[in-house]
This record gives C-alpha cells, structure tokens and sequence, in this order.
C-alpha cells in the first residue's frame, strides 16, 4: 500500500521533529519532506510532490499564507492538500488562510490520534474545519467585506439551504438531519456546490457562505 505523503513546514525544528516522529508510527503515513520556512517548502512540495502538506502560520521571511498561496497556483500541485498549523492567537490570519485555499487547520496542542486521523482525512478530501475554528473563521469574516451576493444567483433554494449549513460547519450527516435529508443526499448537494461556485474544497464553501452574506457569525 502507497502511504499518505506528508511534507512539514515549520521553522522550529523540534515542531517539526514531533510531528515527524507522531506521524511515522502510523503505518499509512509517511513524511517526504520537511522545510523551515516558506520559500523553501515551495521546492520541497514540487520535488516530493505530497498528498498533505502541514503548514505553520507564522515563519520568517515568506510566511505560511504566502507558500500557501504559491503551491496552491501552481497547477502541477493541484492535487496537494495545505493544512495551516495554528494557535488560537492566529484568528487573524484564518480567514485569509482558507480564501488562500488551505483544507482546514490543526492546534498545535492537537492530540496524536486526532493528528493522524486529520492527515488521514485532508488525503480522503475532506476538509478540516472543527466548530470551535469554524467559528473563529467566520468571526474573521464578519471583519471582511461581504462580497457580491448575486455569486448564489444560480443556486436553487436547497442548495441555498445546504450551503448555509455548511457554513455553520455541519458534517454531511448533521445536515441530512436538519433539512431530513439521507447523508448521502446531503453528500450530492455539497459536490454540486462546489462546482457551482468553483470552490476547492469544504472549507471555500464556508467563506463563500458568509462572504455572499448566507450566513453571519452567531448564526446556527
């Protein structure tokens, strides 16, 4: 079996030699590449070519939300997924990390198992928005300008309905139960979405939501 390609991108280098080691005793996953700032994870992640890529927000010289960017331009690296490492001191730069294109973020205090079990499901294609930083996402949205709501004018009322509960940070199941939809139903409507609105992933759903103005902070 082919493993989880992991590239590290931290400046301090026992952050990095943690996650190297709790990464390694899973046996799906292995770690290709390490790098200590941005502009040289560029390199990294074009020469290893990752599944998953944990970025650290906050580096010297070019920063997580810049690298972040540059390998998520580039189409030779359209199937890399970035996922920001973050502390709660980071709110400000959460919403701009997903607009940039990051799956989803991970605390730093994250435990082993959940580490792993995250790697696992950015790979899967699922986006890693846990409520607690949905909310601090949004919260920095609110801070932004609400863009041109006629973006959901080609939107039918249900998938209005679903991408407002995405935007609330509800799984496929929680949203079958709220619109009594099967989650498999509730699983179309969010793939539909996304090429609606050319969204990458789950987690640019949830800007597109509150950015159009479907659903504000404090919402549920």
């Amino acid at each position: 079996m082919t493993g989880i390609r992991v590239v590290l991108v931290d400046d301090q280098y026992l952050v990095r030699t943690g996650l190297r080691a709790l990464l390694d005793r899973a046996p799906d996953i292995a770690v290709v590449g390490e790098a200590g700032d941005g502009a040289t994870a560029l390199g990294v992640v074009r020469a290893q070519r990752p599944d998953v890529v944990l970025m650290d927000v906050r580096m010297p010289g070019t920063d997580g939300l810049e690298a972040t960017r540059r390998i998520l331009d580039d189409r030779d690296l359209s199937d890399v997924r970035v996922v920001m490492l973050t502390t709660f001191d980071d709110d400000e730069y959460l919403f701009e990390a997903i607009r940039a294109g990051a799956a989803g973020f991970l605390l730093k205090d994250t435990a082993p198992d959940a580490l792993r079990d995250a790697v696992r499901t950015v790979a899967g294609g699922d986006a890693l928005l846990s409520p607690a930083v949905t909310r601090r996402v949004l919260a920095a949205a609110a801070r932004s300008p609400v863009a041109d709501p006629a973006r959901l004018d080609g939107l039918t009322d249900r998938e209005r309905d679903v991408l407002a509960q995405v935007g609330a940070g509800r799984s496929n199941a929680e949203i079958g139960s709220v619109l009594h939809l099967s989650p498999d139903t509730a699983r179309t409507y969010v793939s539909r979405l996304l090429a609606k609105l050319n969204a990458r992933d789950r987690s640019q759903l949830v800007v597109i939501a509150y950015e159009s103005g479907l659903v504000r902070p404090g919402q549920s």
